[in-house]
């Protein structure tokens, strides 16, 4: 969600007018593109103002939680070598989550050819 916070900022930064008037040297893609973005900043005002008001309500809480679960999901990211040696997770219908490991390929002993018999070999 940060990241989509981030993004519609500098979106909305970048769309806002040019703080020169008209320009008589300025093309006609550059007028249009201008315009482009000016309606199109007026269109996410509102989502933006929402976006932003879920990100005061909810943003305590999600630094509360990391606050409490960091230091253990540190331990936890420390602990797995391999995040690909697990299946991923199932939720049981009485709320439990299982993370089962994958199981281990059966190791296969090399091969060697068989070994010549010593002596001569008739053609």
């Amino acid at each position: 969600m940060r990241h989509f916070i981030t993004i519609c900022a500098i979106s909305t930064a970048l769309s806002t007018p040019v703080l020169a008037e008209d320009e008589p040297g300025q093309s006609l893609m550059d007028q249009g593109a201008e315009l482009f973005f000016e309606g199109l900043r007026k269109e996410m005002e509102p989502a933006l103002d929402e976006l932003l008001g879920l990100a005061d309500q909810f943003g305590p809480a999600m630094q509360s939680f990391m606050a409490e679960m960091g230091p253990a999901l540190a331990d936890l990211a420390a602990e797995i070598e391999d995040w690909s040696a697990y299946e991923v997770p199932e939720i049981l219908p009485n709320g439990d989550i299982i993370i089962r490991k994958k199981p281990e390929p059966p190791e296969v002993a090399p091969q060697t050819p068989p070994e010549a018999p010593e002596g001569e070999i008739d053609i």
